[in-house]
């Protein structure tokens, strides 16, 4: 047997595998690193994090994403690059976090790395008659593998979409693995760049569990305060609270058929982005709004869209949870206007479940890598759009 198959043989055996957790999203703030001591697979399947940190983007790299991120004409030359150099680039500020936490190499089990996002095409949105569902991750896995000498998971998305899935949200999976409980409806929203929420039902029957996107959570906001103020985001939504809602530019906002379509559906920056915003102004003959009452309508078309999503799963005389993550639970703004939309939910942070808010994502790509190695049985009903699959390509170091 080669001896990195039986590697992996002796790992899936453990009784405790020590994963780290690879996450960056559509918002490119940075680098989520989670290590994770992760036992049993499936609904059995325990989870402690030992560390987190976010290393950041520096602004020349975020810069040479933007040139590749949800474009539909790219510099083809520079997405070559940039695959391996990002995944070359995690490998190496992973190898930091362990240093700066005491932690030798040697010691971890596996690297789950989500990788970078750069274009996600589902045919809800690309439609293209012949193509299927799409979406692509940078940051290769045989270079994160090589840097780090630590076997790896990636490119997990593609399996989703193998098997009629549109390769997003994932988090149905570890949601369900690690938060579903008997007694309590619970419903996982993470507000990133897109925002999504995964439905648990109190009964933990997994046939009826499913997670969706449900439109903007950061990404328009995020784009207006760089335009607006010069900063990565609003802190605490200040500049939003000073202004007031514009109602005939949120109409106009919500205005797209994505609001209406079925669950589980994903999007975008490819669809939710400046250049819509500035057509839905157009539309509206809002174009000479101020900027505080258009970052204000901004928060609110997020808010609604969300609390509009959840109201479509949430039944009349029973009780629900929102477990909010992601850099959005830190808008007060925001989380504001989604609790009253939603008089019906109580609110929490998954912080109170175990697991930090800002490190859930890179938690539940750890999740998966473990669900490949030692689980991969769990059935979610064979329904589309939640298949029951091991996802994540195997790199070994050398």
């Amino acid at each position: 047997m080669n001896q990195q198959i039986q590697q992996l043989y002796t790992i899936a055996g453990k009784p405790e595998r020590r994963i780290i957790g690879l996450m960056s999203g559509t918002s490119l703030d940075g680098l989520d690193v989670a290590l994770c001591r992760i036992s049993g697979s499936g609904s059995d399947t325990s989870v402690v994090l030992d560390r987190f940190a976010t290393v950041p983007y520096d602004d020349d790299l975020k810069a040479e994403i933007r040139t590749i991120f949800a474009k539909s004409e790219i510099e083809f030359e520079r997405l070559c690059l940039l695959n391996p150099y990002i995944g070359r680039l995690h490998g190496q500020m992973l190898l930091d976090c362990l240093r700066n936490w005491g932690v030798q190499p040697h010691t971890i089990d596996a690297v789950a790395s989500h990788g970078q996002t750069v274009y996600h095409a589902p045919k809800s949105q690309h439609r293209h008659d012949k193509f299927p569902n799409a979406t692509l991750q940078i940051g290769d896995g045989d270079h994160v593998a090589a840097v780090s000498g630590i076997v790896t998971f990636s490119d997990f998305r593609q399996k989703h979409i193998a098997l009629g899935g549109e390769g997003a949200p994932l988090a149905v999976y570890g949601d369900y693995f690690m938060f579903s409980t008997a007694g309590e409806n619970r419903i996982l929203l993470n507000m990133g760049g897109i925002a999504n929420f995964t439905y648990l039902p109190d009964d933990q029957d997994a046939g009826s569990v499913f997670t969706t996107d449900t439109g903007p959570g950061n990404t328009l906001l995020d784009a207006y305060a760089r335009r607006f103020l010069d900063k990565a985001y609003d802190q605490d939504g200040q500049f939003a609270a000073s202004g007031r809602i514009n109602n005939r530019l949120l109409q106009a906002l919500k205005s797209n058929s994505f609001f209406d379509a079925p669950f589980p559906k994903t999007t975008g920056p490819e669809v939710f982005n400046v250049h819509y915003v500035e057509e839905a102004q157009v539309r509206s003959q809002t174009t000479e709004l101020v900027e505080a009452d258009l970052m204000a309508t901004l928060v609110q078309f997020s808010a609604d869209t969300i609390a509009d999503a959840i109201q479509r799963v949430i039944r009349e005389h029973k009780t629900y949870k929102v477990y909010m993550s992601g850099g959005g639970m830190h808008n007060p703004v925001l989380t504001r206007a989604i609790e009253e939309r939603l008089p019906h939910c109580t609110f929490g942070r998954t912080d109170e479940l175990g697991i930090n808010g800002d490190a859930k994502e890179a938690v539940l790509f750890a999740v998966l890598a473990n669900e490949s190695l030692a689980g991969g049985t769990t059935s979610f009903g064979g329904r589309q759009g939640v298949p029951t699959v091991s996802m994540g390509k195997i790199s070994f170091p050398k």
